[in-house]
């Protein structure tokens, strides 16, 4: 007893000195949809391209709001600068503008001189051209559209959900006219926000993915046992490879389930027979096809929570996309989470391109070129050179450069109103050059204007 009494007291003697004699519990790390995403390994490449697409994003959502005003193609610097909180832009509005001359033309206003600011030709063309690509598709969003109703539990879905994704779909603006009300044979509208399928097309039911299984059936001799179920896995460089998870990925790719495009009794079967890898995968597979889906392959994944109900896939979709990275990669970049078909991309370009898309990649490549000098950006800086030089040149033969200036003088020449006044803009350039060497007065003189 006594000895245990001395050891008390040394070690409460020896607590204030040395804090690391204290025990102290450690937490068990935890594993959650927020640890996986900052410790997933990166597709830099990927990530650069999100980057890239906010900027693209920023300069569309400017020319947006520049259309909305009804002035003219051109809005002032200093209005521009009240945008920069709806653009979500961390630096000003000016150093915005002056950081993509190829894009945003900037000049001085002849009558105002407040600096202004509209698009480029080059980049009116593109925004113009991306349009025209997006009508001339039109039959293409109408099976898009089909191909996410058969997906849909009751065959039905908001069309909120579908205005959200409206740029990834390849949609017009008015598609709610333009396609929902245009094709009433194959669209009915419910209580105007809410799309429904009227005649189920059996020759879309098949996924995008079933000709990546036809093709390994067909090509690598696998068996239907190998490829009937299964997903093209690419891992991003530098992913590390536990023990035991190439046994579990390959029973995982041979697990059936229900396919997105049957029944919907068959889903509700699968989730109440406790089968939840099953439905796991088949939610895995409705995101897959999604994706696949789009114009680039890739959709923000905030907007997907707004089909979870529609798809019966009643998951957290984030952890989703993290547990399974070979297929899907969610990138950070660019103030937003973006989720990629990992298939669809190589070296952070798309494999199989779209029309829509070598639109969007000429605006990336307009924008890529940053403060480059180029040919067309040095005819651009000789027009607005010219345009702020107001005043014209008077020589023998006329006015020249300086007319459209004061076109309200026009009327007065005809009239001759004013005689004086014409004899003064009659002198010639050599008469004005001799005058200005020799300092005589007799020139110059004026007469007084009645």
């Amino acid at each position: 007893m006594i000895a245990l009494k001395s050891l008390r007291n040394r070690s409460s003697n020896l607590s204030p000195k040395f804090p690391f004699v204290e025990q102290r519990r450690w937490k068990k790390a935890v594993d959650s949809a927020q640890t996986r995403l900052e410790n997933r390994t990166r597709d830099h490449q990927l990530d650069k391209l999100a980057t890239k697409l906010r900027t693209i994003r920023t300069i569309l959502n400017t020319h947006r709001l520049m259309s909305t005003r009804k002035r003219g193609p051109f809005v002032s610097v200093q209005i521009m600068s009240r945008w920069k909180n709806i653009l979500g832009l961390n630096i000003t509005m000016g150093n915005f503008l002056h950081k993509y001359p190829h894009v945003f033309h900037l000049f001085t206003h002849p009558l105002n001189k407040n600096l202004c600011c509209r698009f480029t030709p080059k980049m009116e063309n593109l925004i113009n051209e991306e349009v025209d690509v997006i009508r001339r598709c039109e039959s293409d969003a109408v099976i898009r559209i089909k191909k996410l109703l058969l997906m849909s539990k009751s065959g039905t879905l908001h069309v909120h959900a579908l205005r959200l994704i409206r740029t990834e779909l390849g949609l017009p603006e008015d598609f709610r006219d333009s396609i929902l009300g245009k094709y009433g044979n194959d669209f009915r509208l419910v209580d105007l926000e809410i799309v429904e399928l009227v005649n189920r097309d059996e020759n879309l039911g098949d996924a995008v993915v079933e000709k990546w299984r036809e093709n390994e059936y067909r090509k690598k001799w696998l068996s239907e046992f190998e490829t009937n179920f299964a997903f093209p896995i690419n891992f991003p460089t530098g992913f590390k490879i536990e023990r035991g998870f190439r046994e579990k990925l390959k029973n995982w790719q041979r697990l059936p389930y229900v396919k997105p495009y049957e029944e919907k009794e068959n889903v509700v079967r699968v989730h109440t027979c406790g089968g939840f890898e099953r439905f796991e995968k088949r939610a895995v597979a409705v995101v897959h096809e999604l994706l696949s889906l789009t114009v680039e392959k890739r959709v923000e994944v905030q907007r997907l929570s707004h089909f979870r109900k529609e798809f019966a896939m009643e998951v957290n979709v984030r952890e989703l996309l993290l547990k399974h990275p070979g297929i899907f990669y969610i990138s950070t970049k660019g103030g937003t989470q973006t989720v990629f078909l990992r298939e669809a991309y190589s070296r952070g370009c798309l494999i199989e391109p779209n029309p829509s898309y070598v639109v969007r990649r000429k605006m990336l490549d307009l924008v890529l070129l940053s403060c480059r000098n180029t040919k067309e950006l040095k005819h651009l800086e000789e027009i607005k050179q010219e345009s702020d030089n107001l005043v014209g040149k008077i020589g023998d033969e006329g006015t020249k450069g300086g007319d459209w200036v004061v076109p309200i003088f026009e009327p007065l020449k005809n009239d001759n109103l004013d005689d004086n006044l014409d004899e003064t803009c009659d002198l010639s350039d050599k008469e004005l050059d001799v005058s200005a060497n020799s300092g005589s007065e007799k020139d110059f003189q004026v007469s007084r204007m009645n």
